[in-house]
């Protein structure tokens, strides 16, 4: 009976899972790097993994070769935006899970867009132009 409270007392400390940072929608080019933001809290420290259209992503904890990696931190960084035929791209929704034994929370939804080279504005062009005088 005297190790009940103190087995109780711990426990009370222990907290679920929350995000305090989500993450944000993103507009990347193709080859370029990226983050995806996002921090939780709990006790025990939760872990994080992130998930794509519904899938959970593949990070360089899972294959050393990933170009995606799981920062400590809870972060997804791209070292490189890949849109092709040949690999997956990596445009979609991503969330990201944060996870002990006391439960789970979800992030909000970040979309991550590969840039076209056609969606910037004529601006950008401008702005050379004035920077040539």
């Amino acid at each position: 009976c005297s190790s009940l409270p103190y087995r109780s007392r711990l426990r009370q400390e222990d907290s679920p899972p929350r995000i305090v940072e989500h993450p944000s929608d993103l507009i990347v080019s193709k080859g370029e790097p990226a983050t995806l933001n996002c921090k939780a809290e709990g006790r025990p420290a939760p872990t994080v993994e992130w998930y794509k259209d519904g899938e959970r992503v593949e990070t360089d904890r899972d294959n050393p070769r990933s170009h995606r990696m799981l920062l400590p931190s809870g972060s997804l960084f791209f070292l490189r935006i890949v849109h092709g035929r040949r690999s997956k791209p990596d445009d979609g929704s991503y969330v990201c899970v944060a996870r002990n034994y006391l439960g789970e929370a979800v992030s909000h939804n970040a979309s991550l867009e590969v840039a076209s080279k056609y969606s910037f504005p004529p601006l950008l062009q401008v702005i050379g132009a004035c920077g040539d005088h």
